[in-house]
């Protein structure tokens, strides 16, 4: 009973000094935050095309929605994750939007457990350190973090339409209709 009690009091104590370590980096899990959600709802719109329709594109000068799935890979998660987190992007072979639908969701889905593995150990009092970016212009963590999960917002709603103009409902939608 005692051992029992004492756990428990030690418990309570640790209580406010989790909750203050949370509070601390309120804006890196925010992020984290983000990533998961981001990272499901892009998967799930993937996963919802049709392989026969990854060569969809609405106009010839836009992307197909395979192509977008490998943008998101390599030029996207690998790169941004990796500039905004500091840590190396794996060596993973370059995907192309003709490849098999069930290669690019994989590649997808490896590529989002890359950017939950490199934002999980972004602190806030590092995202006003400056780092390089594109073109070799510096810009902060923080920058290159709000840079990455617009990129996200872009494209899951680009992948939206094209599920739309196929007549697929996108997976936020689907949640809402039920």
């Amino acid at each position: 009973m005692r051992a029992t009690l004492g756990t428990i009091l030690m418990a309570v104590c640790a209580l406010p000094a989790a909750s203050a370590a949370q509070a601390q980096n309120a804006v890196s899990n925010a992020f984290r935050s983000i990533e998961q959600r981001q990272a499901k709802n892009i998967t799930d719109a993937a996963e919802e095309m049709p392989a026969d329709k990854y060569g969809y594109k609405p106009t010839p000068a836009q992307m197909s929605f395979g192509d977008v799935v490998a943008h998101l890979i390599a030029d996207g998660n690998d790169y941004l994750c990796s500039a905004a987190s500091g840590q190396k992007a794996p060596d993973r072979p370059k995907l192309a939007g003709t490849d098999p639908k069930d290669k690019l969701v994989a590649g997808l889905k490896d590529s989002f457990q890359f950017c939950a593995t490199a934002l999980a150990a972004m602190q806030d009092a590092q995202l006003g350190d400056s780092i390089p970016f594109f073109g070799g212009r510096k810009v902060t963590r923080g920058v290159a973090t709000l840079i990455t999960v617009a990129d996200w917002a872009d494209h899951y709603s680009q992948m939206a339409i094209y599920l739309r103009l196929n007549g697929l409902l996108p997976p936020t939608a689907k949640r809402a209709a039920q």
